[in-house]
């Protein structure tokens, strides 16, 4: 089937999170099952094109009569760059800069979505579905109905929309609506209006043929009042074209058997290369070089939605014990500054490099033994799906993706990680401590290793479930 695949950031050209990741790897896996599929983001000013080696295309799409133009990577699933000085190649963030959104944010992506509808026409495409993905291409399903109702290259396409974080929902004055060329028809509570203003999440919500999110758990956490952000309502309404589809990871860039960024490398079946980056771990971070202690990680944003509080707040009774802990990463300045204190204060035991480094990233999933996720919500997650693969024990809170990954230890011979559900300190602090006792003994630590090795959590699984949904659209 022919699909475009619309997303407002896509890895490795552009990345703040998840979703990044997500436009990078689904398209790849759906083209690999033999389907047509191309993507549609904007060049933004981080873009080289020559280093990317992106190809010029001589034609003009046109957004609102203005002409403007694409860039193109040939690979399997070709990508899209959509041109635009102002709005995407001038910024020099995605989303906005030093803390704040920019302000014109609901035209920058209101043209996204234009340009992508624009796209099939000029480039001879003829997709059955147009997938799209969170707020920021929220307008894209209204438009196809209502701006290309007679465009002979859209005229048999379904869209799809997933909701990666209900979280950020691109909600802005309703004076926007005529500056974005809608009409105040859709200013309803059946539309898109939200609390008297413009949401382009509930957009999508009202207009997508089918909605998706990125884990069971999460479709029914987001049914709701505590995890809805005021559109459960809607989301029950649509309750029947809602499907929980669990993310997947790439499986080339993060293997254990053949990891660039890391000092040795190592398979279930011969484990000694994780020794070798234990240590060598620890060495890079300034901690005592010891196999036996048990290293706790945590890779990841600094914010409360990721359970950063409980740890901060558990991080003194945790120290008490014979570890040592890893973190990597940055956002709430609160925390910032009380993990690196923390680090300065117990330097044999606690490492905190504040930032991201990709490659120290993967350096931490392969050297730690077990890996931190207490989250108060996750969508789905991916760390403790890398985690899982490079034999490092998740300890996670059993929210959204990670009750669907991780499956708690049962005290003898099943389970790959250790799950607590009350969000509290005290909660994580148990979890932590069954984490340890079951360290000690070696056999059955060893059986959760092999055991989250052995879990298939690629994308080829993920995408062979979107491909069904595709074809329950007629696609």
């Amino acid at each position: 089937m022919e699909i475009l695949f619309v997303a407002s950031e896509v890895a490795p050209f552009s990345k703040t999170g998840g979703l990044g990741d997500v436009a990078g790897a689904l398209p790849r896996a759906l083209a690999a099952r033999g389907h047509a599929v191309s993507v549609v983001t904007p060049r933004y000013g981080s873009i080289d094109p020559v280093r990317w080696g992106l190809k010029p295309i001589h034609r003009a799409i046109h957004v609102r009569g203005e002409a403007t133009t694409l860039w193109v990577k040939k690979e399997r699933a070709p990508v899209y760059f959509v041109e635009h000085e102002h709005f995407f190649g001038s910024r020099r963030g995605l989303y906005g800069e030093d803390g704040g959104d920019y302000p014109d944010n609901a035209e920058r992506f209101a043209y996204l979505a234009r340009a992508a509808l624009a796209v099939p026409s000029a480039m001879r495409l003829r997709p059955r579905i147009v997938h799209v993905n969170d707020w920021q291409t929220g307008l894209l399903p209204f438009l196809l109905r209502h701006e290309h109702r007679q465009d002979p290259a859209l005229s048999a396409a379904r869209t799809v929309f997933t909701i990666h974080n209900l979280a950020y929902q691109g909600v802005f004055p309703k004076s926007v609506v005529p500056v974005l060329g809608l009409p105040w028809d859709v200013f309803r509570y059946e539309a898109m209006e939200f609390w008297d203003q413009l949401s382009f999440m509930k957009a999508a919500l009202t207009f997508a043929d089918a909605l998706t999110t990125v884990s069971p758990s999460y479709a029914r956490e987001i049914l709701t009042p505590e995890g809805g952000a005021n559109l459960d309502a809607v989301l029950r309404h649509r309750a029947k074209d809602l499907t929980g589809i669990l993310n997947g990871i790439d499986t080339h860039e993060w293997d254990p058997a053949t990891d660039p960024h890391l000092p040795a490398h190592f398979r279930a079946d011969d484990l000694a290369g994780k020794a070798v980056c234990k240590a060598a771990l620890q060495e890079e971070l300034g901690l005592p070089v010891r196999a036996s202690v048990p290293l706790l990680a945590m890779v990841g944003r600094l914010a409360d939605q990721k359970g950063i509080d409980l740890v901060a707040a558990a991080l003194p009774s945790i120290l008490d014990h014979d570890v040592q802990v890893v973190l990597l990463g940055s956002g709430d300045k609160r925390y910032e500054a009380a993990f690196a204190r923390a680090a300065r204060d117990r330097p044999d035991r606690m490492a905190a490099r504040i930032g991201f480094d990709e490659g120290l990233a993967h350096r931490i999933e392969a050297g730690a033994d077990v890996f931190l996720m207490p989250s108060k919500f996750e969508p789905c997650g991916l760390n403790q799906m890398y985690s899982l693969r490079y034999g490092t024990v998740p300890a996670v809170r059993a929210v959204g993706g990670l009750e669907d990954t991780v499956v708690d230890y049962d005290g003898w011979n099943a389970g790959t990680g250790f799950k607590f559900t009350e969000y509290s300190p005290h909660a994580l602090t148990l979890a932590v401590r069954r984490a340890l006792d079951v360290y000690r003994d070696r056999r059955a630590f060893g059986g959760l290793v092999l055991r989250g090795m052995a879990e298939d959590n690629s994308w080829e699984r993920s995408a062979g479930r979107y491909e069904a949904l595709y074809r329950t659209l007629g696609a």
